[in-house]
């Protein structure tokens, strides 16, 4: 029996997403709840399970193609294989779970229906616009680990199915690096904890066996892939890359701009004597019994701030245009702001302030690892309350960050520095950070705004004070 599976409404209420990579090939067959697919939204990449057990009968999307909500696109033999329902994958993310367990409607008979969980019906049965792809390379993200809370998304995915398996995992310039070579990455075996292959990787597996270097060729691809043709006037023409504003990057430069001309940001800096920190991180992480859990100046600074937000509930706050009124949160959903190959995402800690500070770091490194594999939940994304960004990994000492939109203020934080500063009356070598705090004047006044500034700094100049605040 024949079946078509529709690309559902994720939970987000987005038209369409733009498919990643299939994990299957037409003449698979596959089990109820397996994996099928990655597609991405503004907002995340998501995982498509499997409506059907079956066999694949036809695949009526590319990689790189932007499918609308409603579109058919994957059909199956159903009648090849008996439907044994299987256990769902654990990565699945909830708004995945809830398309698939609506999923079954879309094979009924009916001519396009609105179908609950699957968003807008379709608009057209027309094969999904194929998205002009730039010619050239585009610098990927940085390789360099992962400190606190600013993960870097180094996982890219495949531009187009070149195997009827699940293609090895690494990023645009590994690839191209591979081709030079002229290595099969299908043979090279990634050898970190990511599971994606590494330039080393290529590089070490091509000395081992002899590869050289071939100039890059012209080949006849099974699929070809779409380019288009970039402006030229003169050499200005060819020395420029365009690259088209999707995904993460144009939801987030929509929202800092709503931010930044909606809400009247004020911001305040106060630079602050850390040693004690520093001496409390050093000590916890020497402790055995806590060093997996990688306790950082990133999740004192987050029980900082919960502490201070009790005292200081304006910073806690939403503005309601639409109903006219001040929204007082009593909890706190700490947003913490990551950077990643797909641009800004800020995830949120539900209900930070009932965590210890080992609760608060592990679920600080849980966003980071989540981050970085680009399968951040949109849910995760929703719903903050006030937020902190970690600019110092980056070596810079302050900055003026712009308000996460629906929350009343976000806080940056500083390199640490050892350098000479006031200590007991005289000079000695401190470790120091600058902290800024960006409030949006609406709800938070200048003292108000200080207030809470300095509390954060006390607790980081003096952590035993936050025994006082609790």
């Amino acid at each position: 029996m024949a079946q078509d599976f529709r690309l559902p409404d994720l939970g987000e209420g987005l038209p369409e997403a733009e498919l990643v990579q299939w994990l299957v090939a037409v003449g698979d067959t596959v089990a109820l709840n397996q994996t099928i697919a990655e597609v991405e939204t503004a907002k995340a990449v998501v995982e498509l399970p499997s409506p059907h057990a079956g066999t694949v009968t036809a695949l009526h999307a590319a990689p790189g193609d932007v499918v609308a909500v409603g579109s058919v696109l994957i059909s199956f033999d159903t009648a090849a294989t008996a439907p044994t329902p299987t256990p769902a994958p654990a990565a699945v993310p909830p708004s995945a779970e809830a398309a698939s367990a609506s999923v079954s409607a879309a094979a009924a008979p009916a001519s396009e229906p609105n179908l609950v969980g699957y968003g807008a019906a379709p608009r057209s049965a027309a094969r999904p616009q194929r998205r002009a792809r730039v010619a050239g390379t585009v610098a990927a993200a940085s390789d360099t680990a992962v400190l606190e809370a600013a993960p870097h998304d180094a996982i890219q995915f495949a531009d187009v199915v070149e195997r009827a398996v699940e293609r090895p995992r690494s990023t645009p310039p590994v690839r191209k690096l591979a081709k030079q070579l002229g290595v099969d990455l299908a043979l090279v075996e990634a050898t970190g904890a990511s599971g994606v292959i590494s330039r080393a990787d290529v590089e070490a597996y091509a000395e081992r066996v002899g590869a050289v270097t071939v100039a890059p060729v012209a080949a006849e691809s099974a699929e070809p892939v779409e380019t288009f043709e970039l402006p030229r006037s003169g050499e200005a023409g060819e020395r420029t890359t365009r690259t088209p504003i999707r995904g993460v990057r144009r939801v987030t430069a929509e929202a800092m701009v709503r931010s930044a001309f909606t809400a009247p940001h004020v911001t305040t800096f106060l630079t602050v004597d850390v040693t004690a920190t520093s001496e409390l991180i050093a000590s916890l992480r020497a402790d055995r019994a806590l060093q997996e859990h990688r306790i950082g100046i990133m999740a004192v600074a987050a029980k900082a701030v919960c502490l201070a937000l009790a005292r200081h509930p304006g910073l806690n706050s939403k503005w309601d245009d639409a109903a006219g009124e001040i929204v007082e949160h009593h909890y706190v959903n700490l947003g913490i702001a990551a950077a990643t190959g797909r641009g800004l995402v800020v995830p949120n800690i539900r209900d930070a302030q009932e965590l210890t500070l080992v609760e608060l770091a592990d679920a600080i490194r849980g966003l980071a690892e989540t981050a970085r594999s680009g399968r951040t939940a949109p849910a995760d994304m929703m719903g903050g309350t006030f937020s902190i960004t970690n600019v110092g990994v980056f070596g810079v000492d302050a900055g003026t960050p712009i308000i996460n939109p629906g929350e009343a203020g976000i806080l940056a934080l500083g390199a640490v520095r050892r350098q000479p500063w006031e200590h007991r009356g005289e000079i000695a070598l401190r470790d120091v950070m600058t902290l800024a705090l960006s409030f949006d004047h609406r709800l938070v006044d200048g003292e108000q705004g200080s207030r809470f500034l300095v509390d954060v700094a006390d607790i980081l100049r003096e952590p035993g004070r936050a025994m006082l605040l609790q």
